[in-house]
């Protein structure tokens, strides 16, 4: 077995922020009040961080890429038949990349309704004033009454999986860690350099600026939303 670097030190970094922001999200959206505040900035920190795990999909390290694990029909039907080759899964296996991807795809869809929500009372997103009430009402009752519990329910499966996994593999939550993973296949190293990581915090700081610009623009055409 040789230790390969699977996970660039962005990849990892965005894995565990995305992480902490989920556990903010929900205890600041359950508790409330002037916690609302906070539940806001993690929601546009997690919108930032989604974004940039789909630009870094595209310009990461090898197997940060999308392409190298993107579950096609041919690596699912190869992973549930047992005849994964090693390429399948060095990264995310085929079933854990399609898990990847619908948390990602959740994750915008709750930041992207929080963008137009409004609680009636105190709290409005900072782009509800820019459509209809009707906009607002669909985006509201996914974001509190079907895409929070979906998320929710998500993530824990998702938990689960990795525990499991990890108990009957044993190689998958630490290299999430440290980067590199044990193989017995002749597979190229992820690049992770200083280049590599200051490329990924230039792309961090412009989608995050962005983030920013669209929420404050919101703010300023008089909608009611807070924490940007």
């Amino acid at each position: 077995m040789t230790r390969i670097r699977i996970w660039d030190l962005p990849t990892r970094l965005f894995h565990w922020a995305l992480v902490l922001c989920m556990i903010g999200l929900f205890i600041t959206g359950k508790t409330g009040g002037d916690a609302m505040n906070w539940h806001f900035r993690l929601g546009y920190a997690a919108l930032a961080l989604v974004l940039f795990r789909l630009v870094w999909g595209f310009i990461g390290g090898y197997w940060s890429r999308s392409v190298h694990f993107f579950p096609t029909p041919g690596r699912i039907l190869r992973s549930l038949k047992g005849q994964a080759q090693p390429e399948d899964t060095a990264g995310h296996n085929p079933l854990g990349a399609c898990s990847v991807f619908m948390l990602l795809l959740l994750v915008a869809a709750q930041a992207i309704t929080g963008l137009f929500s409004y609680d009636e009372i105190a709290f409005a997103g900072p782009l509800s004033g820019l459509v209809s009430n009707r906009a607002v009402d669909l985006a509201t009752s996914y974001h509190k009454a079907w895409g929070q519990p979906l998320l929710i329910a998500f993530v824990a499966l998702h938990v689960l999986s990795i525990i499991v996994y990890t108990v009957l593999k044993h190689h998958l939550f630490w290299p999430m860690i440290v980067g590199d993973k044990p193989l017995d296949a002749d597979l190229p190293a992820t690049r992770d350099t200083a280049g590599t990581r200051a490329l990924a915090l230039v792309v961090l700081v412009i989608l995050a600026a962005a983030v920013y610009a669209l929420v404050y623009w919101g703010n300023t055409q008089g909608t009611a939303g807070f924490g940007y």
